[in-house]
């Protein structure tokens, strides 16, 4: 399985564990790497076992996963965080996405497009269910680059519509027949210019300004 998508899972309850990974396990391509129990727990298996993908509770006694998720991205760690959970709220789902969260999915995903969703994200791809990508707009209608996008060229134009469609750089790179590190370029001066955090704030803007579909 040198090849397989490694996976963390952290969550505080065993039986969500053990149950996620009964079912990871039978997958080709995916290999449960190891599990934590509280945010801070999962930072230190995340900064040891260097996994591709981290399954993230949000709701978590000590430190909770967005707190987790902040620590992680202060640490440079290149997993992808896919939030699982129960938690449906706004006020829960806005801060995760903002954090550094790759996904959003809840428990009740059925196992086959958790898989899915597991290897979109490591493949770069931003995963949102319409009432999260809702969420988010409604918190970025009122800010975040309205008015800027005239300031973009027109191959950051191109490149922002592709993120907004969910690729990755590396496919983004091969559709415009580009380098990934110039690809790398066009994303951030797409942020800079739009005074957005990350690619997934860049995906809504578009959406939102009529960059893309």
């Amino acid at each position: 399985m040198a090849d397989a998508i490694k996976v963390l899972l952290v969550d505080d309850h065993q039986v969500v564990r053990r149950g996620l990974r009964t079912f990871l396990e039978v997958q080709d391509d995916i290999e449960v790497v190891g599990e934590a129990a509280d945010g801070a727990e999962g930072v230190d298996r995340a900064q040891e076992l260097k996994p591709d993908v981290v399954l993230m509770d949000v709701k978590m006694p000590g430190m909770d996963g967005v707190e987790a998720l902040r620590r992680l991205r202060e640490l440079d760690n290149p997993a992808r965080v896919l939030i699982v959970t129960s938690f449906t709220e706004q006020r829960t789902v806005v801060p995760a996405l903002r954090a550094g969260a790759a996904g959003y999915v809840y428990k009740d995903i059925d196992p086959d497009a958790l898989a899915g969703a597991i290897r979109s994200v490591h493949a770069g791809h931003i995963l949102l269910q319409p009432e999260v990508a809702g969420a988010l707009l409604t918190q970025e209608e009122t800010h975040s680059g309205q008015g800027r996008g005239g300031s973009l060229t027109e191959r950051e134009r191109e490149v922002l519509t592709l993120i907004a469609d969910g690729r990755s750089n590396r496919e983004i790179a091969r559709a415009l027949v580009l380098s990934e590190k110039t690809v790398k370029t066009h994303v951030s001066n797409i942020l800079m210019k739009l005074d957005l955090a990350d690619r997934t704030q860049a995906a809504l803007w578009a959406v939102r300004h009529g960059v893309a579909g």
